[in-house]
């Protein structure tokens, strides 16, 4: 009895580090395309930008279809 006992325990442990070897899943290789809304605001802000044509421009950033804004170096 504790001959089978024994077999069922190192079963359920062979069996426990089959799954815990199996790798994890890759993450994905496409990067994102669309400027989060953080982004596009801060170009906006940085053009200076209100209303309807801050709308637009932030609607089209989010869309990828606006040009970037160009990076600021410090001073």
């Amino acid at each position: 009895m504790k001959f089978v006992t024994a077999l069922t325990a190192a079963a359920i442990l062979t069996c426990g580090t089959g799954f815990a070897a199996d790798p994890p899943a890759a993450p994905s290789a496409t990067p994102i395309k669309h400027p989060s809304l953080k982004v596009c605001n801060k170009q906006a802000d940085a053009k200076q930008l209100t209303g309807p044509a801050r709308a637009q421009f932030v609607k089209e950033c989010r869309a990828g279809t606006s040009a970037p804004a160009p990076a600021r170096k410090p001073s």
